[in-house]
């Protein structure tokens, strides 16, 4: 909870108000049983309607007070607590943005997405609560205990019998809660995780008429999350049935005692309905009480959480001249003897991420998990995993173009992940202009790049804003990046031009017209080294022609790395790097590797004895 109260500090002046209001208004409400019991017991056996009227009007003044400060107090705890959270969020936000690829992964995309709604919800939730019940709560129950035993200690006793019990069960279920919490926010990961993975990959879902297994999938983990949820529930609502008995109880008990004592005389009638209000304001103050750590117990689960994000220390951190390598030759874009492992040196953040990273997990709704791996990390032999990347050598020269090619899963991406430091390298050294890409600060690192990853994202917003990406691009650089990515066309064709609104992941775009959009995109900074990842797998062979000549004419002091499955692709590219297994099979211009490299003289007899057959 240190978190909690860490982002509650800029507003305790603001908190102080809440305190106030809510200390005068339980004040306030005090007072109302004793001016009912001075109406009935004084005032009105003398008789004097002046008098009665006189009391009856302070009692109404009284309860109207009460109300308007309760009002205020509430209003301002909410927004108290709405300031805290959106506070939480932004830095929660921020700090995700800026994790590493191991945290990342560590992490899980699902897990953040719920931390980020769920759990700062949670924690608004406590913030509000412990603002307008922590006056109250106490002032109630300590008030109605010195009230009751002014008026009448023998019907006092019968509280402080009682008090004790309740405190017990409160204290002991509170014990509890954290725990069985955390599990309820552990199972909503997986049903996000779910949930965002059959949402993304609908349209599969449904040609492969797997909507109905899918269901299952995910009703295994809606009920383990449910029956998580329920537990966690009715542990922590044990102390509300045990509370109204006691309340019943004891009520019975002051109506018994109290009507013995009236007859002899011992108390007055309007003692015992004072008392009787009294008695139910005590045992409010308790069950308040219970509610304080009710929203204690989930507002700590989820801020422990949160508060794993928030801590996490700096991985990628930036680097001096005197710590960083130095390579060996003077181009631009070197790699030299650099392996990779993909979650060797991640951070693990808790049960969920230990089960993300072993892949094996447990049954849930009587079946169990698919094995899970974090993104590119390969097989692994006896508990070891497999380098992703093995001793990977290469340069390019300014303006030079570098075409990578290779089956699925051999690394070409791995390289583009360790050349913009997403990750770091186990062994070697990647550089960038002279430099240790550990050595520049991220922003100036990643501003020198313009790039089209796999199945990038276009936002549900203009072309021109889609295009532009918050960087100051002049108009005649968006239309030359337009020109050149080959999106002219389709563009100018649209009723509203570049302000045609893209719906989410462009679901009105075709593939070959979100592709063109991105590669403008990225060509829009004019940058110094364009990366374009299977960017060009949904152009026709025409099209991606154009669109690469015009890259290397348009474009001459831009490196270009190119990831590609056709060798037409990467032919025309100054070197190429043939990969296979994460190895390094073939480096050289497409005629020298045509010459020496039988798996690259392979895979160009297929592919282009197939356009050959096909023309």
């Amino acid at each position: 909870m240190k978190l909690f109260f860490h982002y509650m500090k800029p507003y305790r002046r603001s908190i102080g108000i809440v305190v106030w209001l809510k200390l005068l208004a339980t004040m306030t409400e005090l007072l109302l049983p004793y001016i009912l019991e001075h109406i009935i017991d004084v005032t009105v056996p003398t008789g004097i309607l002046h008098e009665i009227f006189l009391w009856g009007f302070l009692m109404i003044a009284t309860a109207f007070v009460t109300r308007a400060l309760n009002i205020a107090g509430n209003k301002k705890a909410v927004e108290n607590a709405h300031n805290v959270s959106y506070n939480i969020r932004q830095d929660l936000f921020s700090r995700t943005a800026n994790l590493s690829g191991n945290q990342f992964d560590a992490l899980g995309l699902p897990s953040l997405i719920s931390r980020m709604t769920s759990d700062s919800y949670n924690v608004q939730s406590c913030a509000q609560t412990l603002q307008t019940l922590c006056v109250r709560a106490p002032i109630m129950l300590i008030g109605g205990i010195i009230v009751t035993l002014m008026m009448d200690r023998v019907l006092a006793a019968i509280l402080c019998v009682m008090l004790p019990i309740l405190l017990v069960v409160i204290f002991g279920v509170s014990r509890y809660g954290i725990p069985l919490y955390n599990k309820v926010q552990q199972r909503l990961d997986d049903v996000v995780r779910v949930m965002r993975e059959n949402i993304s990959g609908i349209r599969v879902v449904k040609a492969l008429s797997k909507t109905e297994y899918e269901k299952r999938r995910f009703a295994g983990y809606n009920d383990a999350m449910a029956d998580s949820d329920i537990l966690a529930g009715t542990v922590m609502a044990l102390p509300g049935p045990i509370m109204q008995l006691c309340l019943n109880v004891g009520l019975t008990l002051v109506v018994f005692i109290g009507a013995a004592r009236v007859n002899s005389g011992a108390a007055q009638p309007g003692v015992i309905l004072a008392f009787l209000t009294y008695f139910n304001m005590v045992l409010q103050g308790v069950m308040g009480l219970n509610r304080i750590f009710m929203m204690l117990s989930k507002a700590t689960a989820s801020a422990d959480r949160i508060a794993q994000v928030l801590e996490t220390p700096e991985d990628l951190k930036v680097i001096g001249e005197d710590e960083a390598k130095r390579p060996s030759g003077d181009e631009f874009i070197r790699f030299e003897h650099v392996s990779f492992r993909y979650g060797e040196d991640a951070q693990t953040f808790g049960d969920e991420a230990d089960a993300r990273t072993c892949g094996n997990e447990s049954e849930i709704g009587g079946r169990k998990k698919e094995n899970k791996k974090s993104v590119g990390v390969e097989d692994s032999v006896n508990g070891v995993r497999e380098k992703c990347l093995d001793d990977i050598s290469f340069a390019i020269r300014r303006g030079e173009s570098l075409g990578i090619i290779g089956p699925t899963g051999c690394g070409k991406t791995t390289i583009i992940n360790l050349l913009m430091r997403f990750y770091d390298a186990q062994e070697g050294g990647v550089f960038v202009d002279g430099r240790d890409v550990r050595s520049y600060p991220k922003d100036e690192l990643h501003c020198r790049f313009g790039v089209v990853f796999q199945n990038d994202m276009v936002f549900n917003d203009t072309l021109r804003q889609n295009i532009s990406f918050g960087r100051e691009v002049t108009e005649e650089g968006l239309r030359d990046a337009v020109q050149d990515a080959m999106a002219a066309e389709y563009i100018d064709g649209l009723e509203k031009g570049l302000d045609y609104v893209a719906d989410i992941k462009g679901a009105n775009l075709s593939g070959g017209q979100k592709q063109r959009l991105l590669i403008a995109r990225a060509l829009a900074a004019d940058p110094e080294i364009l990366i374009l990842d299977d960017s060009s797998s949904a152009l026709d062979y025409k099209t991606d022609a154009a669109l690469r000549k015009a890259v290397l004419e348009r474009h001459k002091n831009t490196t270009t790395i190119l990831i590609a499955q056709r060798v037409s692709s990467v032919m025309n590219m100054t070197n190429i790097l043939v990969m296979d297994d994460g190895r390094c099979i073939g480096y050289g211009s497409h005629e020298h590797l045509l010459a020496t490299c039988p798996e690259y003289k392979e895979i160009y007899k297929v592919q282009m004895g197939s356009l050959e057959a096909a023309g």
